[in-house]
């Protein structure tokens, strides 16, 4: 709930109301997700490197078009899901090990694997030092993204929502930018790229924080995005390359 400029959250499994402001939520979110936060993100391509060789995504609006599928019915998705699931956890180690176990597991290419392990496990060990919270110490030793930094906001009161939100902004953000050096993309029409999400971003940011957080996150997992899937297989055998995965 949002009250003048502060953001009230009650932690799960907890009974804990805290208060958080609104511009202490945002510092944290700004941080965490910016690309300064060093996870290795801009090494990551999610397959769309083979996807712009094959010719599938040559412009503005055909990059716009898939990472919408990918956020509605795709990775985005489901990392929205995981992201979810380990912020509603409420620092239940037990819980959180079996929502990282399904992340792990849930990976449909090694390729994807290695890029959500990487930047989790990175994030975990940074925050560990810069950001600390109990619930580190609870995740498995490489954890995957969106469980390392749902769990991380909860810890931090983070409301889910907004935690979802700027997550899922960075997710797109991330791929925009690697389409600026493969397509190529000019500055402009990767900003207009940005903006024409917002609304997907916000859709499935509600969607996700709508989910009952004590219910099997195998239940919202899904995705109908089998050619992306079929890149991040593809990439790894891609005769030249700019990105890991």
């Amino acid at each position: 709930m949002i009250t003048g400029a502060t953001i009230t959250t009650t932690a799960m499994c907890t009974g804990r109301t805290a208060s958080m402001t609104t511009e202490g939520a945002l510092y944290r979110l700004m941080a965490w997700l910016s690309p300064a936060y060093p996870v290795g993100a801009f090494t990551h391509s999610h397959g769309l490197e083979w996807a712009i060789e094959c010719g599938w995504v040559r412009d503005r609006a055909a990059l716009i078009d898939w990472l919408e599928q990918l956020l509605t019915a795709g990775s985005g998705w489901n990392d929205a899901v995981f992201f979810a699931h380990a912020h509603g956890a409420g620092g239940d180690g037990a819980r959180l090990a079996a929502i990282a176990e399904l992340a792990r597991a849930n990976a449909p290419a090694r390729e994807r694997q290695v890029e959500t392990l990487a930047q989790g496990t990175a994030f975990r060990l940074i925050s560990e030092n810069a950001w600390p919270a109990d619930v580190l110490a609870a995740l498995p030793a490489d954890v995957a993204y969106p469980v390392a930094v749902g769990a991380l906001a909860a810890a931090h009161d983070v409301p889910l929502r907004a935690a979802l939100t700027a997550y899922l902004h960075g997710f797109a953000a991330n791929l925009v930018s690697a389409a600026q050096r493969l397509v190529p993309l000019g500055q402009t029409d990767a900003q207009r790229a940005i903006a024409a999400l917002m609304p997907v971003v916000e859709t499935a940011a509600g969607r996700a924080a709508a989910l009952d957080p004590a219910a099997d996150p195998f239940a919202a997992l899904g995705g109908a995005t089998l050619v992306s899937d079929l890149c991040a297989m593809r990439h790894e055998t891609q005769y030249t390359r700019l990105f890991r995965t």
